[in-house]
């Protein structure tokens, strides 16, 4: 059975134009053409694309997507487990995405073909090449993007998962350090925050405190970051947006 490329959008919940981009880069050439010359795409085309999806979703950038799959060494079931390795590590939030891979590993293992839909049903509505578009759109102009693209641009596997692990690690200190009570102009708090500020600067791009406060009230504001922080406890993300702000006049005087 084969799929044509609208069928496929709306199976993994991408748009159509994701899908011409990626074969257009070869990182997802659909296996079969129609009489017509139409893409069709088989079910071994939706396992690439799942795989696809999952990375993206990590973070790892499209060129590092096509050297992790492309490598003649690894079985698919080599890539199911480095994937719940790392989603595993993503608390909360990657909880859904961690429990659809184990599915996939045991739908694989004991030789169950899952439907299209079952295959990206833990994406739900969200399009990971959506938000690296958008990112493009809303800070492409700025130094700090460029800067930003650059670094990645240069990351390896490793180093997006130590980067992973970091996030994971700071989230659950944070966790911890609300659940004691602290407040966001305590020097724990601040101290967090500043930490946050720095794990921007390594990663991604220099970050002096009035952008950092931008951010936290983005943190705030974008439902979409408010809900990365407050799925690592409810109220992360106002917690740390007054955190930050404390940090900065701390710095300030």
């Amino acid at each position: 059975m084969s799929y044509s490329v609208g069928q496929v959008a709306d199976f993994a919940g991408v748009t159509v134009r994701t899908l011409h981009h990626y074969d257009a880069i070869g990182l997802l050439a659909p296996g079969e053409r129609s009489h017509a010359g139409h893409r069709r795409y088989t079910d071994a085309d939706l396992d690439r694309l799942q795989q696809i999806l999952f990375y993206r979703e990590l973070g790892f950038p499209l060129d590092e997507v096509a050297v992790l799959l492309d490598d003649p060494d690894a079985d698919p079931r080599a890539h199911l487990r480095r994937q719940h390795e790392l989603l595993t590590a993503r608390i909360e939030k990657l909880r859904k995405m961690a429990a659809a891979v184990e599915h996939a590993m045991e739908a694989r293992k004991m030789g169950i073909d899952l439907t299209p839909e079952e295959r990206f049903e833990v994406f739900g509505d969200k399009d990971p090449e959506r938000y690296a578009e958008e990112a493009e759109q809303r800070w492409g102009g700025t130094a700090a993007y460029a800067e930003s693209q650059r670094r990645a641009a240069g990351y390896t596997k490793e180093d997006w998962k130590r980067m992973q692990a970091e996030v994971a690690d700071w989230g659950e200190r944070y966790n911890a350090l609300m659940a004691a009570g602290e407040q966001p102009a305590g020097e724990a708090a601040m101290n967090m925050a500043e930490e946050h500020r720095q794990h921007i600067c390594a990663w991604f791009y220099e970050c002096p405190y009035e952008m950092h406060q931008g951010l936290g009230e983005m943190y705030v504001s974008d439902e979409r970051f408010k809900a990365f922080y407050d799925t690592m406890r409810p109220g992360l993300a106002k917690h740390l947006r007054d955190a930050i702000v404390a940090n900065a006049a701390r710095h300030a005087s």
